[in-house]
């Protein structure tokens, strides 16, 4: 079966069965007929109590808005859909637990500049927009994206690159927000422009979801602003496989022919991506796509979203679940960003089971048990016997001293 085959195209339904083609592939159509409100959602779904109640109390928190073309993934018979329960509000939202926080990974205690959050020596987070396509009701950053808490973020631009300018150390830049594929291809261009001057910035890379809740976006121009301060590198966020759509293979591979190198950031979530041959799928479908995944994040602690997170420990088991029964490229590193600000901690499987002067003793994927030495007297130095004018002289033959 060739990898298309594995992508369908997203229905076009209604209200929009009228709509010009030509319109409906236009991102700048999509935003403008994104839902938005309680009142077109019940045009389109019927909502149970829950999602009801939660659309009435997104302006307070953050924002209900879904793209046209991202709202048709989404299977309207089921209430149980992934999709929607990512995008469509809950009243459970309104419910903040003791553990949770506004700024859950301790963001504000890492910003020097408005706009910078500088937790790790050598990088930077470069926070360029408050606006995204669509908008994930477990976000971390629910206290700036849509402004729906007056939160009042305004990106300064100069003040972050003269911040970056100032610290000889930093050589990776994140572009994120909201979503940076969000501004115009003029801004995007000079921003990434500005970037490729600072003499120590080596790495630059875009975190977005405009590929998955806009495909459309991925067009031709922003291509080539892409391409001409190559490398940028992308991680994307794709979460279920009922997301990777024709379009968004299509946008991963315009990204892939412009040069960006792709990854993804799962979120692990309850009810939508918890079961080992959920995740399967959609890791072997990121491949076809060109995406490496990258990430599977264990859901922040962010206020009113414990209706939506798993205990951590499923996330281990999931991880052990793919080891082993899938490529290794595609298994992601499941990662805790450590409440309060302690940066991104990977959670592994234990496959150690004792280490002492001897050997290092391990468990397989299978549950086998191998021992590996580590007695000095088996690892003295290793020499390379090569004759370059030998007939062979690809050849090299290892030889213990």
């Amino acid at each position: 079966m060739h990898a298309s085959e594995f992508f369908q195209e997203s229905a076009i339904q209604n209200p929009w069965t009228e709509v010009d083609k030509a319109d409906w592939n236009d991102w700048k159509w999509q935003l403008k007929n994104r839902i938005t409100s309680l009142e077109q959602l019940e045009e389109l779904l019927e909502l149970s109590p829950d999602e009801r109640a939660g659309c009435h109390f997104a302006n307070k928190k953050l924002a209900l808005a879904i793209t046209p073309y991202f709202f048709n993934l989404i299977n309207r018979a089921d209430p149980k859909d992934p999709i929607r329960q990512q995008v469509i509000p809950r009243i459970q939202e309104t419910q903040t637990h003791e553990e949770e926080s506004i700024d859950p990974v301790g963001e504000e205690g890492s910003s020097p500049v408005e706009g910078i959050v500088h937790r790790y020596p050598d990088r930077v987070l470069f926070l360029v927009t408050d606006r995204c396509a669509a908008y994930c009701r477990y976000c971390t950053r629910s206290r700036l994206v849509s402004n729906a808490q007056a939160y009042n973020f305004h990106p300064k631009y100069e003040a972050g690159l003269e911040y970056i300018r100032a610290n000889p150390q930093i050589r990776d830049v994140l572009l994120s927000g909201g979503d940076p594929l969000l501004l115009s291809n003029n801004k995007l261009d000079s921003l990434l422009s500005a970037l490729r001057e600072i003499k120590h910035v080596e790495f630059i890379r875009i975190g977005s979801r405009i590929p998955v809740f806009l495909p459309q976006r991925i067009d031709s121009e922003l291509c080539a602003i892409l391409k001409k301060h190559g490398p940028i590198w992308m991680s994307i966020h794709v979460n279920h496989p009922n997301e990777c759509s024709a379009e968004l293979k299509q946008a991963c591979d315009h990204l892939a022919f412009a040069g960006v190198p792709l990854g993804n950031q799962s979120v692990l979530l309850k009810g939508i991506n918890n079961q080992a041959e959920i995740l399967k799928n959609l890791i072997h479908k990121l491949l076809l796509m060109r995406v490496r995944p990258y990430y599977l994040y264990q859901c922040d602690l962010i206020n009113g979203s414990a209706h939506l997170r798993t205990d951590p420990r499923e996330g281990i088991a999931l991880i052990q679940a793919l080891r082993g029964h899938t490529t290794g490229y595609a298994i992601p590193q499941f990662v805790i960003d450590a409440p309060g600000g302690g940066g991104k901690i990977p959670i592994n499987p234990n496959y150690i089971e004792s280490i002492n002067e001897d050997a290092i003793v391990m468990k397989n994927y299978e549950g086998k048990r191998y021992s590996y030495p580590l007695n000095p007297q088996a690892t003295t130095d290793l020499q390379l016997n090569c004759d370059p004018n030998t007939e062979d002289s690809d050849w090299i033959e290892p030889i213990l001293a």
